[in-house]
């Protein structure tokens, strides 16, 4: 019976890589079933993902992500997001780190497509560094950025509130800033570019963008709300109707089939499908017994899951089950020591699709960029690791 559970588990695991690559919602779900099919019945496995499905605070946590991507689409339709990047009262160094980290807070499908062209118009760089520091610090704010889909999605598959995990991935998003700027952005001609900038125009469109999580936080803190989630909602769903003002029901309809929202309600779904199904499958005691490290478990793996997968919620959904199983718990510590490790393997993967989309604009090659990329990450790996034998 071990030795099936062990297949199932991992026969699942590989078929949630592979499809990750296509879809990872679709790879969670089918991970999920395979893993049933191996370790329980058919009724059992309907059981545990049904009562992940009947979640109330799932699918609101489902709903705020899935209307997340839409804002970027709204504020780029628009031209709101044009008037903040032409209005920034910065020289062209700040410029170069400033504007990825922005658009960075608006996931979307390749959405370092959004940044690449206001560098490549800015320009001053080489083509792989330009396109290395669009890469870099487009991820700096998304590890403390309360209103990340990637976020919120795994603090609640750890057992946190995202305002619960914030202050522990601040030290780990200050040393991305430092380290990229030390590596990457200190050889940008650091001189003035843009004549009479509207410092009041920029703040109107970034006032959009700060509305969801300031709505968050207080509504949560403020009021006593049957599910945290409804805070979320709220907040995403105000910054979306500012972003779109006098948008049309054409232009809507279009920033709904390109920001394609279901497949980040599918993610959602797909990460705490997963997670049922193993918590009712029993692989957890197996793992609970092996000789792992937490050191081990959530820098080592977490860095290779996200430089093989190319992804942040896919290596996430398999980690955070496995660490419960073994250790009991997910410190916030252990959670910060996790995403960092997790979004290291991200940028530098070959199959990440910003560094891809980045490198094709830029018009340079993929070993160039990643080789701008390797001492930055390196040694953000080097301070990371050390430290979690240390606090983990």
């Amino acid at each position: 019976m071990e030795i099936l559970s062990w297949v199932g588990f991992m026969s699942s695991l590989l078929v949630l890589f592979l499809l990750a690559r296509w879809n990872v919602g679709v790879g969670m779900f089918a991970g999920a079933v395979i893993l049933g099919l191996f370790t329980l019945s058919p009724l059992e496995t309907f059981r545990a993902l049904g009562e992940i499905l009947v979640e109330p605070g799932v699918w609101l946590l489902a709903t705020a992500v899935s209307l997340i991507p839409l804002i970027g689409y709204a504020l780029g339709r628009t031209g709101r997001m044009r008037v903040l990047v032409e209005n920034l009262p910065v020289d062209r160094r700040t410029f170069f780190g400033l504007v990825p980290a922005l658009f960075g807070l608006l996931p979307m499908p390749g959405g370092a497509l959004l940044s690449a062209p206001f560098l490549e118009r800015v320009g001053g760089p080489s083509a792989e560094l330009r396109a290395a520091i669009n890469v870099w610090f487009r991820h700096t704010l998304l590890l403390v950025y309360p209103i990340s889909s990637s976020l919120i999605a795994a603090a609640k598959l750890a057992g946190f509130d995202v305002w619960q995990v914030i202050p522990y991935q601040i030290p780990g998003s200050v040393v991305t800033i430092a380290v990229g700027y030390l590596f990457l952005l200190r050889r940008v001609k650091n001189d003035l570019f843009q004549r009479e900038p509207s410092p009041r125009k920029a703040l109107r469109v970034l006032v959009v963008i700060l509305v969801a999580p300031i709505l968050d936080y207080l509504l949560k803190h403020a009021l006593s709300l049957p599910l945290p989630e409804i805070a979320t909602v709220i907040g995403v769903g105000a910054s979306l109707l500012l972003a779109a003002r006098g948008m049309s029901i054409a232009a809507w309809r279009e920033s709904v089939a390109k920001s394609r929202p279901w497949r980040f309600t599918l993610i959602v779904l797909g990460m705490f499908a997963y997670m049922g199904v193993f918590q009712a499958s029993g692989v957890s005691d197996l793992i609970a017994v092996l000789p792992l490290s937490p050191e081990c478990l959530s820098v080592g793996a977490g860095f290779l899951l996200g430089f093989l997968t190319g992804r942040v919620q896919a290596p996430i959904s398999i980690i955070i089950p496995i660490y419960l199983a073994r250790f009991g718990s997910l410190t916030p510590w252990a959670f910060a020591f996790l995403y960092l490790a997790v979004y290291l393997g991200y940028i530098v993967s070959p199959v990440h699709p910003c560094l891809v989309v980045s490198v094709e604009y830029a018009g340079t090659s993929l070993g160039k960029t990643m080789r701008e990329l390797l001492l930055p990450t390196a040694a953000t790996f080097a301070l990371l690791a050390p430290l979690s034998f240390w606090m983990l």
